[in-house]
């Protein structure tokens, strides 16, 4: 054999092994493999490019410790309580309750305030937002909630909405990570 076929080979064997077909004419595929009964003239090239190589795999990378015990901003009380404000008034000026359509609402709602206070990018918070919507009858409803709170570091803010038909309380809780 030539030394062009054996690196054709060897070629074809490392593709083969890595996941990778590789596609050969007729005339290749005949002499590189003459004991198999010719059914294709061809074989197409198949790539699994997802699956990650273990030569490629990188060890993680190791941050130190800064031991930052206080933060260097503080959450913006204010302007999370307006952007809650806009946010309700945005979404639920002209609505009518509806059970189906407010269990949405909660979610989008939720995850649309959530984004717009991460987009303010407070360094080392954790933002938790909940929202509930309820039909505006003759009833009351409570919420509370509980974690561990540093009172020095760790903040909320709320807004209450109510149209004629419902109303709606959002809280967005800033939580420092030490």
């Amino acid at each position: 054999m030539s030394d062009r076929s054996t690196a054709k080979e060897r070629a074809a064997r490392l593709l083969r092994k890595q996941g990778s077909v590789s596609s050969l004419t007729s005339g290749e595929q005949k002499t590189t493999e003459r004991s198999k009964p010719d059914k294709f003239d061809s074989i197409s090239t198949i790539s699994y490019l997802d699956e990650p190589n273990p030569d490629e795999i990188r060890p993680p990378i190791k941050y130190e410790n800064t031991y930052q015990l206080q933060p260097n901003k503080k959450v913006p009380y204010g302007r999370i309580q307006n952007l809650i404000k806009d946010v309700l008034e945005g979404y639920l000026a002209d609505e009518q309750y509806d059970a189906n359509l407010c269990k949405q609402m909660t979610k989008t709602i939720s995850d649309v305030i959530k984004a717009r206070v991460k987009d303010m990018e407070i360094p080392r918070y954790k933002i938790i937002c909940m929202v509930h919507i309820g039909q505006l009858l003759d009833q009351s409803m409570r919420v509370g909630s509980r974690c561990l709170w540093d009172p020095s570091c760790d903040t909320f803010a709320m807004h209450e909405f109510k149209n004629n038909s419902l109303y709606a309380v959002a809280s967005v809780f800033g939580i420092y990570y030490e």
